[in-house]
């Protein structure tokens, strides 16, 4: 059966992106927390759409940081 609530691109971690981010306690946005998310599983899941996808995220938090 798949386990799509635990899948093995995070539990084959020695700690999931979620228990990271939660054990940081409001550390990140959501934006960060996502390019830690598919950082942590591009090589077990999506390969280069992940890292482009925490590009995307990245880029968003810069331009935040840079209009404040």
């Amino acid at each position: 059966m798949n386990n799509n609530i635990e899948p093995p691109h995070y539990t084959e971690l020695k700690i999931s992106p979620l228990e990271y981010i939660e054990a940081n306690n409001g550390e990140f946005s959501w934006s960060i927390s996502n390019v830690i998310k598919y950082v942590s599983r591009h090589k077990r899941k999506n390969g280069l759409e992940d890292l482009l996808k925490a590009k995307w995220y990245l880029e968003n938090e810069i331009k935040k940081w840079e209009n404040k």
